[in-house]
This record gives structure tokens, C-alpha cells and sequence, in this order.
């Protein structure tokens, strides 16, 4: 619509999509093409915490504006020292105080067990979540694991999770491995009460695959519409 009707200054917009594969020096490798190669005025919405921490300081320094970034992760809203970059998902460190507040206020007597992707996706989630708790957390959290981006499954880490005695379970991931705790948690028996960090939710990547029995309660939070 832009382009039809003269474009921006009377330049035409010229949209150039490159695969990551969510893999960081896979975006290393793409961003330098869209910026060295393809020229590009501003790059938008890449995905991923550990793919935009690869190139954060690259494209600062080559002062590309990175417009709404597909991460929540805090080191992202830095103006002084990456004012190119510029964040959109909201912060997951205050999502995690959501979680927190709501545990205390439903259940105060909670055995939390976490589950957390081991990057500063999950150490942020972690941070507001014990925030929130404040002095009851290392009283109410009795297990906290983590898993790779790298790893085939999280099934050990559940098993260990139901063997804490916990009776909620947080998940911090990303679609893939909420879906395989969600459906471990469920094949063993074990039914706390489960909350799916934003990220992890999407119905259609997570939940549809966990199946929708073993979903049934899941707590989780959205700041957009799923249209799956």
C-alpha cells in the first residue's frame, strides 16, 4: 500500500526475509548479508535472545536501527550503550514477578518446581520470578533445572522436577520444550499446577502439540493475539 501510493519520500520499500534457522552464528552470518550485501536501512523483528545477543554490538556499531526485537531479555533495553536497538516483547523479567505475585496470592503454600532455558531468557524470567517471591523463594521454589536450546528433550529434568514434591510447575521455554513438559509431565502422572512463561505458549507450537488433555490448566500470560 505504502509502495502504491509513492512510497516513503518517494522511495519504494523493498522487503528482504533471511532464514536463521534460530541458531546465533547462523545469524551472524545473515545479518551481515542484509547489512553489508543487501544494504539494508533497518532490519525488524528478529527472533530469539541468544541470536540477537550475537549481533547486538555488531549492528550497533554499524548503526543499523533493529527495530521491535523478538526478545524480552533486559540487556536489550540499553539505549546508552545500544541506542540502535530497540525492544518490543515486554520485559521478562517483570512477566516472571506476574507469576510470582499470582502463586502467592492463590497458593502461598506452593512447592514450585522450574524448569528454565539456560540463557538469559530463562535467568531473566528467573530473576523477576524470585523477585516476586521475595524472602519465601528459597523456602518455596524445591527444584530449579535447566536444558539447552541444543537438547533432543527435557523428559530427565521432569522426571527429577515430579521426585521434588513440587505442586507447581513453571516452565520457561520456548514452544518446542513447553510442549515436551507439558506431555512428559502428563505421561508420569504428575499434575501440578502448571504456568507456560508467554513465549512458550503458542497454542499451535505448544500446546496443539502437547495435546490438549495434558494442557488442561495451563496458566500462562499473552501481550498479542495467537491466531492459532
Amino acid at each position: 500500500m505504502i509502495n502504491e501510493q509513492g512510497g516513503v519520500n518517494g522511495r519504494k520499500i523493498n522487503y528482504v526475509a533471511l532464514d536463521d534457522a534460530y541458531s546465533p552464528p547462523k545469524t551472524v552470518e545473515q545479518t551481515r548479508k542484509l547489512i553489508e550485501s543487501e544494504e539494508v536501512l533497518f532490519i525488524v523483528n528478529p527472533v530469539g535472545t541468544a541470536p540477537n545477543l550475537a549481533v547486538l554490538k555488531y549492528v550497533n556499531q554499524k548503526g543499523v536501527p533493529d527495530l521491535f526485537i523478538g526478545t524480552g531479555a533486559t540487556i536489550f533495553n540499553d539505549p546508552e550503550h545500544y541506542p540502535w536497538t530497540l525492544s518490543w516483547t515486554p520485559h521478562y523479567a517483570s512477566e516472571g514477578e506476574i507469576y510470582a505475585r499470582y502463586i502467592l496470592a492463590t497458593k502461598p503454600d506452593a512447592r514450585i518446581g522450574i524448569l528454565s532455558q539456560n540463557d538469559d531468557l530463562g535467568r531473566d524470567y528467573l530473576l523477576g520470578f524470585r523477585r516476586g517471591l521475595g524472602d519465601k523463594a528459597s523456602k518455596m521454589v524445591v527444584s530449579s533445572l535447566t536444558y539447552n536450546v541444543t537438547d533432543p528433550t527435557v523428559d530427565s529434568q521432569i522426571v527429577s522436577l515430579k521426585t521434588s514434591g513440587a505442586d507447581v510447575f513453571v516452565i520457561v521455554t520456548t514452544p518446542k520444550f513447553s510442549a515436551q513438559a507439558i506431555r512428559k509431565a502428563f505421561d508420569i502422572d504428575w499434575h501440578p499446577q502448571k504456568f507456560v512463561v508467554s513465549v512458550g505458549s503458542s497454542i499451535a507450537g505448544a500446546i496443539k502439540p502437547a495435546g490438549f488433555e495434558a494442557s488442561k490448566g495451563v496458566i500462562s500470560a499473552a501481550y498479542q493475539k495467537d491466531p492459532g
